[in-house]
């Protein structure tokens, strides 16, 4: 819909399908970004443990037929909707991973806002004499963040997944240069200038960190995609030893952004969204230390 349209109906309905997906700061942000250009946004939380392809299905084609101007799509389905849509942006049918599904004419078109919000978000820490990356988990994050790193014309980037035909294809799909598997963390960080966790792990409740910290050292960086905690246990291992880190927090925010513009096509307010993902994290913050 036009930015006219919605500034005549003054109405946005938006939403995620996901699970685990409690946790999301995106309703809020969302939607006081909504409120802030003067609409009635709500965004809907669509919680669906172990769907399969019909399930899926179903739930896209509610989304299609029940006025959404789109959704969100996260963990464990960012793969697993691609055939359903009927359409795919270009950077989503490359990485063959979709975080947004923008409604258009009764069409179900698929983008990928995590590679355009974490280009945006990783680029502070990219030096431009050359950077080695080590890129941990090849699923859909993790397909996004390497596709965005090699976007940045990352010269080296380290691909490293439990399950090695993953990385594997998804090597094979950034058809960079500078791409290659590794078939271990310790390789993946052996000389390399930054670390990103591209996987669930350390997300609360799991208390667990992809690295073991003694790999971790001062001269490297470390970015978590995870929000929830803010501080993983990767990264208060990376800060023990004196390392730059980078939280899940700027992800969050600049992919929800993008998303925002595609589902509307107006352009929200970084700031007002990113007030909005503090608010929640630190309601939650207090929540769990009472607890």
């Amino acid at each position: 819909m036009s930015k006219r349209g919605y500034a005549a109906s003054k109405k946005l309905l938006t939403g995620l399908i996901g699970a685990p997906i409690a946790h999301s700061a995106s309703p809020f942000m969302h939607e006081r970004a909504a409120e802030a250009l003067g609409l009635r946004g709500h965004y809907q939380l669509i919680e669906v443990a172990g769907a399969d392809a019909a399930a899926l299905s179903m739930m896209l084609e509610g989304v299609r037929r029940l006025g959404f101007a789109g959704v969100n799509v996260t963990f464990p389905y960012k793969e697993a909707v691609v055939p359903l849509l009927d359409e795919l942006a270009p950077g989503a049918a490359a990485m063959g991973a979709v975080n947004t599904v923008v409604v258009r004419d009764g069409r179900l078109i698929g983008h990928n806002t995590d590679t355009t919000g974490f280009a945006r978000a990783v680029a502070p820490l990219l030096a431009p004499s050359g950077n080695a990356v080590a890129v941990i988990g090849a699923g859909g994050v993790g397909k996004a963040i390497a596709f965005a790193l090699a976007d940045k014309k990352v010269s080296d980037i380290r691909i490293f997944d439990s399950e090695p035909a993953r990385a594997e294809k998804l090597a094979s799909l950034l058809n960079a240069p500078g791409a290659k598997v590794v078939t271990s963390v310790e390789a993946a960080l052996d000389g390399a200038t930054g670390l990103i966790n591209g996987t669930p792990v350390g997300m609360l409740p799991n208390r667990d960190t992809p690295v073991p910290p003694p790999l971790l050292r001062a001269n490297l960086w470390v970015a978590d995609a995870v929000y929830s905690p803010l501080i993983t246990p990767l990264l208060a291992a990376a800060q023990e030893k004196g390392a730059q880190i980078m939280t899940g927090r700027e992800l969050a925010i600049y992919q929800a952004a993008d998303a925002f513009e595609l589902f509307t096509g107006l352009a929200p307010s970084t700031e007002v969204m990113g007030e909005a993902f503090d608010t929640v994290m630190a309601a939650r913050s207090a929540a769990y230390r009472a607890a």
